[in-house]
């Protein structure tokens, strides 16, 4: 803990996980995009494969073996593969693949993460801090009522999470030093990273991430804040309804 540590200033936040029920939305949205072509498979598991592509995808880049580029290029290469790799390659049409990759953009959020992101707004500056490309943090802002003081992260530092440019120049945005910012992830890796750079980090438990059970319930890394949900979070850093 960070008890004698100025106070903070500014809460970034992980999206993927954190703050939105990717596989749940992805599954929905592969369903009614593939379902019209004939198509009847396993739409969890579809979507688990689809997002078991992103961090060896990233890894291209953060190595330097490839160039920077935006996340939704990388989703668009990962959906390629796993269609290919489940024997649906010669099934689905181009127009369907572009329609379909931007699945990643109507992502529903969790249900406590509106209203706790609107309360938390009241006393700390916020932004996401995700690896997702501005565009795409805009439409799922625009869909699920995020209201963000900057969008930040992956296209702004030109490079991936967990990666210390990634979180340092989220930090630089806001004219903030690293102790004056706390990283918001349901992530451990994430977080260890963030606290590597000098941040402070809240722990948020998302068990049903990756379908029931299992995503992270509690952190495997010592971290400033743990919380049940986000608007636990946001009662232990002092934010409560203005009708209280």
């Amino acid at each position: 803990m960070h008890s004698d540590r100025e106070p903070i200033k500014a809460l970034i936040f992980d999206v993927f996980g954190t703050l939105v029920d990717w596989r749940s939305s992805i599954a929905r949205e592969a369903r009614q995009a593939l379902t019209p072509l004939g198509i009847t498979i396993d739409w969890a598991a579809f979507a688990d494969a689809w997002r078991d592509e992103y961090q060896p995808a990233m890894e291209e880049v953060r190595s330097g073996r490839i160039a920077f580029g935006k996340l939704d290029g990388l989703h668009r290469r990962n959906l390629d593969v796993v269609l290919a790799r489940m024997g649906l390659g010669e099934r689905v049409d181009e127009t369907t693949r572009v329609a379909l990759n931007l699945a990643w953009h109507r992502l529903d959020a969790w249900p406590d993460v509106p209203a706790a992101l609107a309360l938390l707004r009241q006393r700390y500056l916020l932004a996401p801090c995700s690896n997702g490309n501005i565009s795409l943090m805009v439409d799922l802002a625009r869909r699920n009522g995020l209201l963000w003081d900057a969008i930040l992260g992956a296209e702004l530092a030109r490079d991936y999470k967990p990666k210390p440019v990634v979180y340092l120049s989220a930090v630089s945005a806001f004219d903030l030093r690293p102790e004056q910012v706390m990283m918001v992830a349901a992530h451990s890796s994430d977080l260890a990273a963030a606290a590597q750079a000098g941040l402070r980090t809240a722990f948020i438990a998302r068990p049903d991430e990756r379908g029931p059970g299992l995503g992270e319930s509690v952190p495997t890394v010592t971290v400033d804040r743990q919380a049940a949900d986000l608007a636990a979070l946001a009662g232990m850093l002092g934010c409560v309804p203005l009708s209280a």
